[in-house]
Formats: structure tokens, C-alpha cells, sequence
């Protein structure tokens, strides 16, 4: 069969066996799972649930930073289709149970970029690469077979259509992975159509184990086993046949018909195969695959209608929903359907009262991601929260950055903490607070990373620990999210402890140069500082930034920074200055450190929240100017929509709240700073069951992104910020919105953000007040 020919019969398959959807109704119209694929997003394109277990995707590559999901946009061929990856992060690691198929000689290993036709792996274009919520498809073009894979929570399902041979191949392959090692397998025929085994690694995760049961819709004709590349004699499929090592591999044949499918179910678990074999009968119980598919996208349409936007262009949109679906990949269900899971022991336990999650990139995600999902999944968000403390009690310490129930200690702080208490300022609380607030308190006391220096001389000396100023910044501010949590807990020595040391922050600050700066234990300064030199995690005064873009990390306490730095016009000057200054990195190593406007990098985290400082300075306008040049230039729907790492989510946070026309700059405090809303009209349907809407009137929506008035339920709202509970309670919020910069709205430090008290209960829903006559004539009007 021609690859013309095959084509062509595979697009009226599709539009005569899938359902038919309109792009108008259809939220699911408007992903792009490719957006990231390109330069730094470091995404993956295959099929997923929301938080699901299994991300069945391409493998185009495993080594090199820019390979860390598995898959870049710059391939041109295929080493096969694993079942778990990484979404955006800056390290490598999963890809583990590959499948892949072919036809003619079994090959045992994958070959090369440069020479395919080494090994199994294929050549194929993105011209014939298909993705939507659930769903990725190609063309293996060197043997004419189209993959197709769809995915339920826990188990992968694959569908490849054959051309007419006597030698079509699939292989089972243990020791791919993204890298990692094997460092054990084991691969065992059960049936004439059923493999199991286990694939046992270490990499950026430890210890990881992966179990799976793979079932196929026809029987083997033939199959044979590998280890380290040694075929066993190829046979008839009889069960007990097994191969275990560190290389384990089955090699699997079949006779087919031109256009024959041959689908395969593929359970995962991280607990047995037992467990592996109750996933998959559990949640696929037939053979239909557009059943499944259908499924997964009705799954994501539900949940991308959690917020529903009118007014913008089509690009717009898709970035929007795209970001949507890419906050929703990451943390992952972790226990099996009888909720059986491994914890960070490395024992088997049960999950009797929440969902067990893992993979929490939280250095990234206490941003704006857990803040989201206060608003949206309140819910789901007390299980992510109770995984962290179940993790705690089997391991003694919070997560920093867990990854396939493994703690990786990658990056700094103690981030857990912010979303704990965040959760618990908002009155999100359904988990047990007095357990939180031990492990969030063990987190601070501990005297390693650092922390023995922080605590004992209130900052941590250059000479005696790496990344000295931003650990002592980071570990400040978490230290005012335990201090508020011991308030409300009504443990006041302890409030005023963690207090103190919040204040840490202005012993890296250096008054003369203006700019946080290391200093070693004499109390002397650095005397090579330079502002724009980076350095990243395990090197230099700074994590993956430089001190332009950490100066501004003091979310608790910004009015305090304001006048170390010389008061509103000279704080002011200093955010001009960075985002003016030369948009240029002095390391070559600094990968992460991208997405520049001047010296603000977009592209990682500690940059995200600086945009709405303008706000706490009394210049709202600039905010509002920055956030929609961020949003306009650092954002887009293509492969390369991504000014960098994608992090687990925290990249689109970032543009979903933003586009909303407010952002979290303290977190855990349930304040929202106002910038600048990008749609007509949106709908969010909080957690609490009342919806918040945003309206906003303009004239030429691209121009007028500057604030002229806003109201809120049909009043007058002269701040620059907006509560949680505000939102959460349900209304109105409108914007009356202009081209040119308003320098009355909100200027009055009486309505700057930053001087919210902390609540030490969830407050009642306020009564609407009547409006004044005067009011309703001035307020915007669709």
C-alpha cells in the first residue's frame, strides 16, 4: 500500500468511527498538545487523563536537556511509545514499558537518529502526527503503520494498523527509559495473547518501580524473549516463559491483513502486577478503542469548562485552553483502583480517606499553580495536600520535589509549606492541621541545607553553602506561611518566631548597590558581585537566576523591600531599570534563564511574580502594561508557545490567572494583585459551587490594556487587589478598560495590595450593598 493510499483510508476511518464534534462547543477543539514541544517547553504531545497515572506518549529521544519529556519537536523519528513522562521539568526521567512496531526482522534495540534503520525505530513527519486531549496518532512511515494510543487513568491503550504482512512486530521493551538505568526486569508470557513484568530503575527518582500486564486483541503467532539483546528461540507463545535481568525485552509477532488493527491494553501500577491487572480490567474492559477515546476527551471537556472565556481570537483561545490542559497533567494518582499504593518508605499502604498522588515539582508549582487550584479544585487540591503528609509520616519529611514516590531533593526552600498553609488561610482545611503543622515546622528546624547557618546567624554565609542568597530568601518566606499558620493554630510563641526569622530577607539586601547580594560570614560582601551573573542549583550565591531577578523575591513583606530600596519612586525606577536593562545572560550554562525582557526572565520561576509589584509601588498602569506584553509576546499556540520550561504546570498557571486579570504575588495569603484581564468575558466555576465572572469592556481589546475603572458586583472597587473569598463567593467583576494609562485608579496606598490582615476564620459571604444611581451610570455596559 502507498503512503498516499494510507493516508487517505486513515482520515475516513476517522470521520466515519469517531463521533463528530463542533470546534464552537467543543473546549477540547482548542488544546495543542504539541505547544512546548519546541525550543525549551520540554512538554510531551501523547494521551492523558487529568492527573492520570498513565501518559502514553513518543519517545523521540532520551538524551540532552531538551529530551527530558522524551520528545522534541526537532526529531524526525520515532524510538516508540512509553507509558509515563514528565511535563516540562528540567530533568529527565520515566519513559519506562515502551511499545513499538514494525514489520520484517525483529530487531532488539532502536537504532539512532542518524542511521533508523539500525534498529526499530521509525521516520515519520509531523505533517501526519495528530494530538487532542486523549488522543496522539502518526504515521510510521519506514513500514507504512499508523499508531494510534488513547489512555483510561492507569492504563495505556495502543491501536496499530498493519499493512498486509507476515512479519508484523511488536516489541515490549524494558531497558528503554528516559535516563535512567534498569536496574532490574523481568518480562513473563501468561497467556497467547498476555505479557506482564516489571521494570525496576534508578535516575532522577531513586527507586522507582513500574509493574504492568499488556494484553493484545489477537494472539502471538510467535514471540521470543531478550536479555542484554540475547534471543531466546523463537516459538510459539506458551505461558511461564520468562526472561528477568536488567534488559529485559519480548519480541512479538503476527500475521496481518492490509489494514488490520491489532490494539493492545497496557495496566500500570507501581505496586504489583496484581494491582497492574485490576487497573486495566478495571477501566477497559472491552476492546472499543474510540470508545476510550471518546471517554478521555469527554473527561477533559469536562474538566477545561471549569473556566469558560468569550472575546478572544482564536490564538487566544488556544493558548488559553492548551495552558489549561497542561496544569492538569501533573500531580499524578498514584494508587491502584483498590487504592493501594508505595509510599516514600518503599512500603505498600492504602489510601483510606484521599487520592494518593505523586510528582509535586513544588519550587515551581507554590506559585500560582496550588493557588489555582484553590479556586478551580479546591477539593483535589486537600489530596494532594494529605499525600504530602501521608509522605511525611512514612518518611519524616515533607516533599521538596517528589517525584514517582521518590524524594529527588532537587531545588530549594521548603515549598510544601505555602500550599499547606495557603490551603489553610483560605479555609480550604479538610486534613489534619495539627500533623501539618508539626512536618511543616520539622521542615524549618531541620539543620540540613543550609539551615543550620539560617537559623543560627539569620542568613546563610556564601563560603559554607551554595545559592546562599536565594536560600535565605526562599526559607524567609516560607517562614512567614508557618508564622500565619501558628497564629491561626493559636500558637503564638511559635507565630512569633517564624515571624522574626520572615525578616530575614533584609540581611541579604545590600543598601548601598540596592540588590540582595551574598556576603560570607564575617558579614562581608561579596566583592565580585555582579548583578546579572547567574548561577544555577549547586553553584554561585543564586538558584537558576541572578540577583536583578531576586531582589524582588519578598512576597511577605514587599512594603518593607519597597523602603530598604528607597520608597516607591526609586522601587519603581528599580523594576524600569530591569526590565530595560540589556536582555542578554552572562553563563552559557544557564539553560533555565530565559525568556528576557531586559533582565526579567519569564522563562523560570523566581521572575513570575515581579510584573505586579508595580501595583505595591502605587504604578498600577505599568503592571498592567508588562502582564500584557508577557502574556502577548512570551505566550503563543504553536509548537514553540513556550518561553521555557513548561514545570509541571507552573508556566501556564502563570498565563491562565493572568489572563484572569489578577495573580497571586504572596501565594499562600489568598490575595490576587489586578494586572491586566485579556478576554471579553470569562466564567470560572470555583470549587464552592457559585460562579466569578469578568467582564470587560474596551474598544479595541489589543490596545486597551490599561485599567480605567473596575466594579465589583455592580460597586465601585478602587483596590488593586482581590480577596480569595471574594472570588469563591461568587459575582461580578467588571473592567472598563482603555489605551491609555490611568494614573488615578488605585494609586492611593490605602488601596495597594500587600496590608491584608490574616484571617484566623473563613469569613461569611458579604450581602450585597444597593447601588447609588450615580454608580449605575458609570458602569461598564456590554
Amino acid at each position: 500500500m502507498n503512503l498516499y493510499f494510507t493516508r487517505t483510508l486513515f482520515l475516513v476511518f476517522i470521520v466515519f468511527s469517531f463521533p463528530a464534534v463542533s470546534p464552537a462547543q467543543q473546549l477540547t477543539s482548542y488544546v495543542n498538545p504539541f505547544t512546548g514541544t519546541a525550543e525549551h517547553g520540554h512538554t510531551f504531545p501523547g494521551a492523558t487523563l487529568p492527573f492520570g497515572m498513565v501518559q502514553l506518549s513518543p519517545d523521540t529521544g532520551i538524551e540532552g536537556w531538551d529530551w527530558c519529556s522524551g520528545y522534541h519537536d526537532s526529531d524526525s523519528s520515532i524510538m516508540g511509545f512509553s507509558h509515563l513522562h514528565l511535563s516540562g521539568t528540567g530533568g529527565g526521567d520515566l519513559g519506562d514499558v515502551l511499545l513499538m512496531a514494525s514489520t520484517g526482522e525483529w530487531e532488539t534495540a532502536p537504532g539512532s537518529k542518524e542511521d533508523p534503520d539500525a534498529g526499530y525505530r521509525s521516520r515519520f513527519s509531523h505533517d501526519t502526527e495528530e494530538a487532542s486531549p486523549g488522543y496522539y496518532s502518526v504515521l510510521l512511515e519506514d513500514d507504512d503503520i499508523r499508531a494510534e494510543m488513547t489512555t483510561a487513568l492507569r492504563t495505556g491503550f495502543h491501536r496499530y494498523t498493519f499493512p498486509a504482512s507476515e512479519e508484523s512486530n511488536i516489541i515490549v521493551d524494558l531497558e528503554h527509559g528516559i535516563r535512567d538505568r534498569t536496574t532490574e526486569s523481568f518480562i513473563e508470557v501468561t497467556a497467547e495473547n498476555e505479557l506482564v513484568g516489571m521494570r525496576r530503575s534508578s535516575g532522577w527518582a531513586a527507586d522507582q518501580y513500574v509493574y504492568f500486564v499488556a494484553r493484545f486483541s489477537k494472539p502471538f503467532k510467535e514471540l521470543t524473549l531478550a536479555e542484554d539483546d540475547a534471543l531466546q528461540e523463537a516459538r510459539e507463545p506458551s505461558p511461564g516463559r520468562r526472561t528477568e535481568g536488567k534488559a529485559s525485552k519480548a519480541l512479538l509477532r503476527f500475521t496481518t491483513k492490509e489494514g488490520e488493527a491489532i490494539l493492545v491494553k497496557v495496566g500500570i501500577s507501581a505496586v504489583s502486577i496484581e494491582g497492574a491487572r485490576k487497573n486495566m480490567e478495571g477501566e477497559i474492559s472491552h476492546w472499543n478503542f474510540n470508545r476510550v477515546r471518546k471517554d478521555a476527551q469527554e473527561t477533559w471537556e469536562t474538566e477545561l469548562e471549569r473556566i469558560e472565556v468569550e472575546g478572544g481570537t482564536r490564538d487566544q483561545m488556544v493558548t488559553f485552553y492548551t495552558a489549561l490542559y497542561h496544569t492538569m497533567i501533573h500531580p499524578n494518582i498514584s494508587m491502584d483502583v483498590d487504592r493501594r499504593y508505595r509510599g516514600r518508605d518503599g512500603e505498600i499502604h492504602t489510601a483510606k480517606d484521599f487520592t494518593a498522588y505523586t510528582l509535586f515539582s513544588l519550587w515551581d508549582t507554590f506559585r500560582a499553580l496550588h493557588p489555582l487550584y484553590e479556586i478551580i479544585l479546591p477539593e483535589r487540591n486537600v489530596d494532594f495536600i494529605k499525600s504530602m503528609l501521608a509522605g511525611y509520616e512514612q518518611a519524616g519529611k515533607l516533599p521538596v520535589w517528589e517525584l514517582a514516590s521518590n524524594e529527588t531533593g532537587t531545588m530549594i526552600g521548603y515549598h510544601s509549606v505555602p500550599v499547606i498553609v495557603g490551603a489553610l488561610l483560605r479555609g480550604n482545611d479538610n486534613f489534619d492541621k495539627d500533623l501539618a503543622y508539626r512536618a511543616m515546622k520539622h521542615s524549618a528546624m531541620e539543620n540540613e541545607r543550609g539551615l543550620i547557618h539560617y537559623k543560627r546567624m539569620g542568613y546563610i554565609p556564601r563560603e559554607l553553602e551554595n545559592n546562599s542568597v536565594s536560600k535565605t530568601l526562599e526559607y524567609a518566606y516560607d517562614d512567614w506561611c508557618i508564622a500565619q499558620a501558628a497564629r491561626l493554630l493559636e500558637k503564638e510563641k511559635d507565630a512569633e518566631y517564624f515571624a522574626a526569622r520572615a525578616m530575614n530577607y533584609k540581611n541579604t539586601i545590600d543598601s548601598v548597590s540596592g540588590f540582595a547580594r551574598g556576603k560570607d560570614s564575617s558579614g562581608a560582601w561579596n566583592p565580585d558581585f555582579d548583578p546579572v551573573e547567574v548561577s544555577i542549583l549547586g553553584r554561585g550565591d543564586f538558584t537558576e537566576g541572578n540577583s536583578w531577578q531576586y531582589t524582588f523575591f519578598v512576597p511577605h513583606d514587599v512594603e518593607g523591600l519597597i523602603n530598604l530600596l528607597g520608597g516607591d519612586k526609586a522601587f519603581a525606577e528599580k523594576l524600569d531599570a530591569l526590565f530595560t536593562q540589556e536582555a542578554v545572560v552572562d553563563n552559557e550554562h544557564a539553560v533555565d534563564v530565559t525568556g528576557l525582557i531586559g533582565q526579567y526572565a519569564h522563562g523560570n520561576e523566581p521572575s513570575h511574580h515581579v510584573a505586579y509589584l508595580y501595583n505595591y509601588a502605587g504604578q498600577p498602569w505599568k503592571t498592567q502594561a508588562m502582564v500584557r506584553r508577557i502574556m502577548t509576546e512570551l505566550y503563543g499556540s504553536g509548537r514553540a508557545g513556550l518561553s521555557g520550561n513548561e514545570d509541571c504546570g507552573q508556566m501556564s498557571a502563570w498565563y491562565i490567572l493572568s489572563s484572569m486579570g489578577f495573580y497571586p504575588v504572596n501565594p499562600a495569603s489568598g490575595e490576587y494583585v489586578i494586572g491586566s484581564p485579556l478576554f471579553e468575558e470569562m466564567t470560572i466555576h470555583t470549587g464552592s459551587g457559585e460562579d466569578f465572572e469578568i467582564r470587560v469592556r474596551n474598544d479595541n481589546a489589543e490596545v486597551d490594556k490599561y485599567v480605567q475603572s473596575v466594579y465589583l458586583n455592580r460597586q465601585h472597587y478602587p483596590k488593586s487587589f482581590i480577596r480569595h473569598e471574594t472570588i469563591m463567593n461568587g459575582g461580578k467583576l467588571e473592567f472598563s478598560m482603555v489605551g491609555v494609562p490611568s494614573y488615578e485608579w488605585a494609586v492611593s496606598p490605602a488601596y495597594r495590595p500587600g496590608k491584608t490582615q490574616i484571617r484566623t476564620a473563613a469569613p461569611e459571604k458579604e450581602k450585597e450593598a444597593p447601588v447609588p444611581p450615580d454608580a449605575r451610570r458609570r458602569m461598564p455596559r456590554r
